[in-house]
This record gives C-alpha cells, sequence and structure tokens, in this order.
C-alpha cells in the first residue's frame, strides 16, 4: 500500500467511526429494519479493531497537507503549562474557561490556525532535521523547507503559506541570512547551522528554530541556547516583566562554555537580539522579549503570542549587519511615498499582492518572474516603504546557536503551540 493510499484508507475509517459516534449519540435516529442493523453491527464489529483515531501518516519528503491529515478540522494542541504563582487560579476559574471558550470560538482569535501552522512546521522540520548533510548546498536545504511548507500548509496566496524566508544561518551569522540567486555556498562538516521556519495560516504566523552541528566541538553552545530557550518559555506568563524574564535567560545561557582546542569560551547571550510578540500578518509585533537584563518594565498581558528566542555566541555576544541583504517586509506604517519610477510602482503591486505585509526574499521574487528588480527594489527602500533585513554575524571566528518556540498566552494556561518531539 503506497502513502497516498494508507492515508486516504485512515482518513475513510475515521469518517465511519465519526458516523457510528453521531449515531450513539442520536437517540433520535431512526431505527434500523433486522438486515440493516445486521449490517451495522457487522460494521461494528469490525471497527472494534480501531482503538482510537489517529492523524493520516505524512509522506516522506513531507507533501500531505495538513488539513488531509486533520480532515476534522482540529489540530493538536501544543505542550500545555500551568500558570504559577498569582496567576495559578486561572487554571480552574470558571470565568477565565469561559473566556477560553469564546476565545477559541471567535473566528478573529481562533486558535485553530497558529495549530495547523505548527503541525506542518513539525512535519517538515523533523524531515528536514533528518535530511540535511554536510555537502548540501544552503539554497538546496532552503528550497527543501520551503517545499515541504508549500505543501503541507497547502499554500494558498495570502490565506496560508511561507511565514518569512527560510533563515539558513552558519557560523558567525546569527539570523537573517537565506541565500540570493547564485549563491554556492556548501555546508561544512565542522559548520554550525540555524535553521529559522515560519509558517502562517491567515496571518497567525507559526515562528520556531533550531541549530544542528555535525561534530561535538559545540554540543555546549547548542545545549547553552536550548536550556536557555526553554527557560524563557517556562518562566513567561501574563503580568511578567520583560526584562526580568530577559535575566532570567542570560543567567542559564552564560552559565555555560565550550572548549575549542584547549581553549575555553564562555557562552554570551547576544544582547542585541531579542524575541517578540507576533502580530497578523506581522512577524515583528509591537513588545521585545530582550535575553539579558535590561530593566524594561513591560508586562507581557494575556491573550498576546510571543515568539520565545535566544541566540549564543562564543564571540562577543553583539551582532551587526554584514553582507548581501535577502530579506525584505513592506513597511506596515510607511507613509504615502509618490514614486518616481514606474518599476518601483510595478514592484510594490507584487509586493502587495504576494505578501502584503510577510517578509520575503529575492529569490520570492526570481520564483515570481520578476527579474530586473533591485534597482526597483532599493527605491522602495529608500522611500521607507520597504524594509531591507541584512545578515547579522557576530566577529569573524565565533560560532552562534539559536532555538526559539512560538507560545500563546491564553486565558487559563500557557501552550507552547510549536513543541514537538525534537525540542
Amino acid at each position: 500500500m503506497t502513502g497516498e493510499e494508507e492515508s486516504k484508507k485512515i482518513i475513510e475509517n475515521q469518517e465511519e467511526e465519526e458516523e457510528e459516534e453521531e449515531e450513539t449519540n442520536n437517540p433520535a435516529a431512526t431505527p434500523l429494519d433486522g438486515e440493516g442493523a445486521a449490517k451495522k453491527k457487522k460494521k461494528k464489529k469490525n471497527n472494534n479493531k480501531k482503538k482510537k483515531k489517529t492523524a493520516a501518516p505524512q509522506s516522506e519528503p513531507p507533501r500531505v497537507g495538513i488539513t488531509k491529515r486533520f480532515p476534522n478540522g482540529i489540530y493538536p494542541v501544543g505542550e500545555e503549562q500551568e500558570y504559577v504563582g498569582e496567576n495559578s487560579y486561572r487554571t480552574t476559574s470558571a470565568e477565565k474557561r469561559e473566556l477560553e471558550r469564546l476565545t477559541h470560538e471567535d473566528p478573529e482569535t481562533t486558535y485553530s490556525d497558529i495549530r495547523r501552522a505548527a503541525e506542518a512546521h513539525r512535519d517538515v522540520r523533523q524531515y528536514v532535521q533528518r535530511s540535511i548533510k554536510p555537502g548540501m548546498s544552503l539554497t538546496e536545504i532552503a528550497e527543501m523547507v520551503e517545499d515541504g511548507t508549500r505543501a503541507c500548509v497547502e499554500e494558498d496566496g495570502l490565506s496560508s503559506g511561507v511565514g518569512f524566508p527560510t533563515g539558513v544561518n552558519i557560523n558567525d551569522c546569527a539570523a537573517h541570512f537565506t541565500p540570493n540567486a547564485g549563491d554556492k555556498t556548501i555546508l561544512g562538516q565542522n559548520d554550525v547551522l540555524k535553521i529559522d521556519i515560519g509558517i502562517h495560516v491567515n496571518g497567525r504566523i507559526l515562528d520556531s528554530a533550531f541549530t544542528l552541528n555535525f561534530e561535538p566541538t559545540y554540543n555546549n553552545l547548542l545545549e547553552a541556547v536550548k536550556a536557555a530557550t526553554n527557560a524563557g518559555v517556562k518562566g513567561a506568563g501574563i503580568d511578567v516583566r520583560l526584562g526580568e524574564l530577559g535575566g532570567e535567560i542570560q543567567e542559564v545561557m552564560e552559565s555555560y562554555e565550550v572548549d575549542v582546542n584547549g581553549t575555553t569560551y564562555p557562552v554570551k547571550a547576544i544582547r542585541n537580539l531579542c524575541g517578540h510578540t507576533i502580530d497578523k500578518y506581522k512577524i515583528h509585533g509591537g513588545k521585545s522579549v530582550p535575553i539579558v537584563n535590561n530593566g524594561d518594565p513591560t508586562k507581557m498581558e494575556e491573550g498576546e503570542y510571543y515568539a520565545i528566542e535566544t541566540f549564543g555566541s562564543t564571540g562577543r555576544g553583539y551582532v551587526s549587519d554584514q553582507g548581501v541583504c535577502s530579506h525584505y517586509a513592506r513597511n506596515k506604517d510607511a507613509p504615502h511615498v509618490p514614486l518616481r519610477t514606474q518599476s518601483a510602482k510595478s514592484l510594490l503591486k507584487v509586493i502587495d499582492k504576494n505578501f502584503g505585509t510577510l517578509p520575503f526574499c529575492r529569490r520570492y521574487l526570481d520564483r515570481l518572474g520578476e527579474s530586473r528588480y533591485l534597482l526597483a527594489l532599493n527605491n522602495l527602500v529608500d522611500a521607507g516603504i520597504v524594509t531591507d533585513y541584512p545578515p547579522l554575524h557576530d566577529i569573524k571566528g565565533s560560532m552562534t546557536a539559536q532555538f526559539e518556540h512560538t507560545i500563546l498566552l491564553r486565558p487559563t494556561v500557557k501552550e507552547v503551540v510549536s513543541r514537538g518531539s525534537d525540542y
């Protein structure tokens, strides 16, 4: 049986079980005659072998859409963590439970979209982690991620698709790099690779990242950053002050050190990178989650959702713009500026139609058939309509790592929506 046939069979079994449940729970259903009852009894007997409903399997590489894997439209809930301290009452509060129910049913605040994106993220990233090997080009890796993303989330214009360009950042480059056309960079055995993947459904962006290495020298660097991210996730919550949370993250991160050929390097939190709230169709919302204690008294609030991401480095713990830009995003608050060239006007229409305020990269413009657009793109940047995001590097020779989760501050519990068996 092929993967597709197996998937169809499981979906059929789910539908049969749902029909039986409906009949069982509906006492007003029309009674069956003798022959019909016998058939139904036989059918139920055969179905007794099925212990529970299961999702349709994913293919390899991942190409089965999440709505086909979960045809009932109910997607897995992420890891739920109870609030602690003054907020511990929320778990059992009748008022908060009712608010949770209303929030879930409101199409403007539903959790279903972000959970669908999260399930696509898990399917794609787990395949990618098994598949990436030294010797692959960074372009090959980015396209592997994006092909899986588009298939699993069932890309449909601005309704669902890639949330931002896939980050494939190696060594001292911490963020904001994805290959442009013609990039020939090859992943090496000694490289430390950060993969940052964004997937959205109706503008609800799931943002999660991980780091891979292929020999053990920098194991402690990866462990430090993963532990710091988990500390940030654990410490986050309603009414938590962002600066204090950054201090908790920093304390965990900087308790680690890395030995490289007999030289010991302390792991440093990259102080000018941070996590952030996520808004609809906008990856960076209005609040930042520092990874050092910067004294910010701003509090997290009920109903917000955050990307908790941390970056560690064996260098100076500070990044700066370096290299050719690949990442761009439409500025949501850009003032109306008259554009002088027709090429800039035409490119802006393409950006608005295909990306809106979602980040994009030059490869995505190439994919749409755009050519000779660099001058027009630079005009949009100069006008403040589009913002460019160059690659961010620590000092040459250093190594950086990143881990990241998306969390929802629900009324009753905190949900780590991107949590998986991998990290």
